[in-house]
């Protein structure tokens, strides 16, 4: 645990509702009624919030776009005693959206960093999605233009881990074709929209069932939660064809040359190879 500094204040990482104001913990409400400063991502999104709950609060905007000059100033006021809560227009702030910065500084300063959890958008999308989530990668929104959301999708193709992707409505069915492109049609996948909100959806089906959906039974409204399953496993090469494999080729070849032929025909590893030819 990174020591901290006497006298200084301290940094709360605020976890808010997502849609649903109940989903405010008890603790939140204590935290953003007794800060100092509350930084925020939209200070009319968040009054809008405090009002609802009874809290006045002094208010600071901070987003992507002025955080470098808003940094210093923060750790001005903790350094002086003062408690500052970070929150985002919704869920958890960082995932997704600005504060590691004031995080990693507040830490350099050995201010205490405290987190109080609430409502994420990706983890409440996965633990419904009926998909693996023993291992996932969240990967939030996907580059935008065309040619760099495709290399990235790319990378993550033979990725075996479920996948948690953000999207705004008016990128959603252009991500659906994207992803059925690289992914295929029947990778399975779960598409959530409005999530804790009145009008909540939760659709499930392979890529191609999804995006022919859209804009239909799963109307082209609020934001999306795309949740697509992992590449599967490949196969483990059969030992008893690697070695059938292995016999034709070394009656023609010297062995060593007949179990590299061996192994990228099979796919099994040059050790089991090995191991298969000296039995």
């Amino acid at each position: 645990m990174t020591d901290t500094r006497k006298g200084c204040g301290k940094l709360y990482v605020v976890g808010t509702p997502i849609g649903n104001i109940d989903d405010l913990s008890p603790r939140a409400r204590d935290v953003l009624a007794k800060a100092d400063v509350i930084a925020a991502e939209d200070t009319r999104h968040t009054r809008g919030l405090l009002s609802r709950i009874g809290v006045e609060s002094r208010l600071i905007a901070y987003h992507e776009h002025n955080e470098a000059e808003r940094v210093p100033a923060l750790l001005e006021h903790m350094t002086r005693g003062a408690t500052v809560a970070l929150v985002s227009d919704a869920g958890t702030p960082l995932i997704s959206d600005p504060g590691w910065r004031l995080v990693n500084a507040a830490q350099a300063q050995q201010i205490a960093v405290i987190p109080v959890p609430g409502p994420c958008a990706a983890i409440a999308a996965l633990s419904v999605a009926g998909l693996p989530t023993d291992h996932f990668v969240f990967e939030g929104f996907l580059p935008r233009r065309q040619g760099a959301r495709a290399e990235r999708l790319e990378q993550l193709r033979h990725d075996p881990r479920t996948m948690v992707f953000y999207e705004a409505v008016h990128r959603v069915t252009e991500t659906m074709t994207a992803l059925r492109t690289v992914f295929g049609d029947d990778r399975r996948a779960a598409l959530a929209r409005e999530l804790t909100k009145i009008h909540e959806q939760l659709a499930t089906g392979t890529l191609a069932e999804l995006a022919a959906r859209l804009n239909s039974s799963i109307p082209l409204l609020g934001e999306f939660v795309i949740v697509v399953a992992g590449a599967a496993e490949a196969a483990a090469p059969d030992e008893a064809e690697a070695r059938r494999v292995y016999e034709l080729l070394v009656a023609e070849l010297a062995p060593d040359q007949a179990l590299k032929l061996t192994a990228a025909i099979t796919g099994l590893k040059r050790n089991a190879l090995y191991r298969l030819a000296r039995t």
